[in-house]
């Protein structure tokens, strides 16, 4: 009678471990989606307006070859700066490699491969640093929140960490 007491509780502790352990994993998952909240932004010089509720909503006012927001023009060099894509590839392991993937295949959200090629590098840096406006007026986003059912996190990503990124995605589009 003893030892099936003593079956039955390692049984309960069993499963109460690997609940314990499940949601700690979970937890962990979910909480690598989000930006550091404690990180001081990098460049103060450069503020970002919020635009009013009305304003957010009126695709007339937007521009889809270069996006909504601050970035008006993006330098790019010929080659690819293996320094800055070799960063970008670490920030999107952190913030981005949860929800995309390298490839034209999506994850949760859409597959990164062909978007440096798709996409201007303004729009893109608009979008990877301000995601609301943009899913808020561009129609070709809008379609694709209809496939992923997801809305892209604001992740907090400073201009050089959105910039890295940016190179990186050129690299994984085959820039040399």
């Amino acid at each position: 009678m003893r030892i099936r007491i003593f079956v039955k509780t390692l049984n309960i502790l069993t499963m109460n471990k690997s609940s314990i352990l499940a949601l700690v994993f979970s937890f962990a998952f979910f909480a690598s989606c989000g930006g550091d909240k404690t990180k001081k932004e990098e460049d103060t010089s450069k503020p970002v307006t919020e635009e009013s509720n009305d304003q957010a909503a009126d695709p007339s006012t937007y521009d889809p070859k270069r996006g909504e927001g601050k970035y008006t023009t993006v330098e790019l060099g010929a080659t690819l700066d293996q320094a800055m894509a070799t960063k970008g590839e670490e920030v999107a392991g952190v913030k981005c490699t949860s929800c995309h993937k390298p490839t034209d295949e999506k994850l949760v959200g859409p597959g990164w491969k062909g978007v440096t090629e798709r996409r201007k590098p303004e729009w893109i840096m608009n979008f990877i640093t301000n995601p609301d406006p943009m899913i808020n007026k561009d129609p070709e986003v809008q379609a694709q929140l209809e496939i992923c059912l997801v809305r892209m996190p604001n992740q907090g990503l400073s201009d050089d960490e959105a910039r890295n990124i940016l190179e990186y995605m050129r690299k994984n589009d085959g820039v040399k």
